[in-house]
């Protein structure tokens, strides 16, 4: 009756561990388009933790994904991603442009533009998001300029990534 008990404990007990641990991960895409001069750029975001972000930074009403949904929460999305995902293209700062954003299963995707880029020599990213609240946070970033395929990974320690394509 032990060796069973014992069995079942280890079989039971990482499961128990994996629900513990929450995993905060963010994607984005960021991909030169030559023929539009635009840099199209997608986050995806867990939508609780973005909630719980918005909530503290902005209102603390905020509900996202819910059918009486803020008209506010588009600009706040936007201002907090202003202020934590920024990019310079050869070496000049961009200005990002919120194009809108969706909701699927657990995220919110945001949609992001950066208009008339004539080219890319050399891009830099600094990638912020839900680090403040969340200090396990890692953010992948995955790129496909002039052709290269980048990856990379943005933790609370390196925030900032450097892409040269001279």
């Amino acid at each position: 009756m032990n060796s069973l008990k014992v069995v079942l404990l280890a079989i039971i007990f990482p499961f128990f561990l994996s629900a513990v641990h929450k995993y905060y991960v963010s994607v984005t895409q960021i991909e030169y388009v030559k023929e539009q001069k635009s840099l199209q750029i997608i986050t995806r975001i867990d939508v609780d933790d973005l909630e719980l972000t918005l909530q503290e930074r902005f209102d603390k009403t905020i509900n996202l994904t819910t059918m009486d949904e803020k008209s506010t929460v588009d600009e706040y999305i936007k201002k907090y991603l202003k202020q934590k995902f920024e990019i310079k293209i050869n070496t000049k700062e961009v200005i990002l442009t919120f194009v809108g954003k969706d909701y699927e299963n657990d995220q919110v995707i945001c949609y992001l533009e950066i208009e008339n880029v004539e080219g890319i020599n050399t891009i830099e990213i600094s990638n912020t998001v839900l680090f403040d609240l969340f200090p396990k946070q890692k953010n992948i970033v995955k790129s496909k300029i002039n052709s290269k395929v980048n990856n990379l990974i943005f933790t609370k320690e390196d925030t900032n990534q450097y892409l040269n394509f001279k």
